[in-house]
């Protein structure tokens, strides 16, 4: 068994663990009662949602890859090959969906080190997007627009670190000269730095931050339908400040998918803000995450494993592990 099956497998254990304790917290009867008064039909439409999430972000994926000048590359291919990082969503800040440029290293040939840095400027767009959902819904909580604050304060730290390169440059040189076994990753920092500054310059973050602020509405909207299967009136304004401020929240704290806080904060304000009984609201808490985390990690395995048929040779378990390793390493 892979590593990275071994560590996806060990997340899932603890979301399991997690989740249990959530139900026996607020109370095994009272989720029961409110799922038994659940229209099903409502977990489909969130399905809907979540994966519409994810065919807007491909197209994030489409012009990222055209800005790099990457093309060629036919569309079926490049769906699954993004779909493929989300098996690693369940990382801390995404950041393991890197996974992608280790298959379309594997899969078409092109540079890892150059395709990397789209999974920095996807995280900076979607945390652009979800500022402006908590803008736009938030403005009556002041928790969630501290929320806004902090998430307004990472994104300008990243946009720093993009444009003021001579830092990086500098370090660059240095472990160059200073030789070594970080001096030979060198070459491969410098061809991720020169693309890192074409994927989220300025002028590139206006097209792909709109898809993100469309694409994370939707599963806000996922979670008001929920609310609405269990006969909660929670306006859609408010479900999607609830989704925004906790998905935020998961991005900004470095945890393997935000697990605890996430659920953690979505519940409370459900309760606290929203006024959903606490069957209903752990209930759609679990049911959320279900449709968009978990959705996504099964997602991902499903595309791997497709491309796995279609690149037998190139994507053997260990090689794109391997691969994976490199490219974070």
């Amino acid at each position: 068994m892979s590593t990275i099956i071994r560590r996806v497998l060990w997340v899932t254990l603890l979301g399991v663990v997690l989740y249990g304790l959530f139900a026996i917290y607020t109370g095994v009867n009272q989720i029961g009662a409110s799922l038994s008064r659940f229209h099903a039909s409502a977990f489909l439409v969130a399905l809907s949602l979540a994966s519409a999430n994810y065919l807007l972000r491909f197209l994030k994926w489409q012009y990222y890859l055209a800005r790099l000048d990457i093309r060629g590359i036919p569309a079926l291919d490049s769906l699954l090959i993004f779909l493929s990082g989300f098996v690693l969503t369940i990382t801390p800040g995404k950041l393991g969906e890197v996974l992608k440029s280790a298959v379309l290293a594997k899969t078409h040939g092109v540079s890892a080190a150059k395709t990397a840095p789209i999974v920095i400027a996807d995280r900076l767009t979607d945390a652009i997007g979800v500022v402006v959902l908590i803008l736009i819904g938030g403005s009556a909580f002041r928790g969630g627009l501290l929320w806004a604050l902090a998430g307004t304060l990472a994104i300008g730290a990243g946009l720093i670190f993009i444009l003021w390169q001579k830092p990086a440059l500098w370090a660059c040189n240095y472990l160059e000269k200073r030789g070594g076994r970080l001096s030979g990753a060198v070459p491969k920092l410098r061809v991720a730095l020169s693309s890192l500054r074409i994927v989220a310059s300025p002028t590139a973050l206006l097209w792909p931050t709109m898809l993100s602020v469309v694409a994370w509405g939707a599963e806000g909207l996922a979670l008001f339908v929920l609310l609405r299967g269990f006969g909660e009136p929670v306006p859609l304004g408010l479900s999607v400040f609830f989704y925004s401020t906790a998905t935020l929240a998961g991005a900004l704290v470095p945890i393997p998918g935000g697990l605890g806080l996430v659920e953690g904060m979505l519940q409370q304000e459900l309760v606290h803000l929203g006024g959903v009984s606490d069957g209903a609201a752990t209930a759609a808490m679990i049911l959320i995450r279900l449709a968009t985390l978990w959705w996504a990690v099964a997602v991902g395995f499903i595309a791997l494993f497709l491309l796995r048929l279609r690149f037998p040779a190139a994507l053997k378990a260990e090689s794109a592990a391997g691969a994976a390793r490199e490219t974070i390493g």
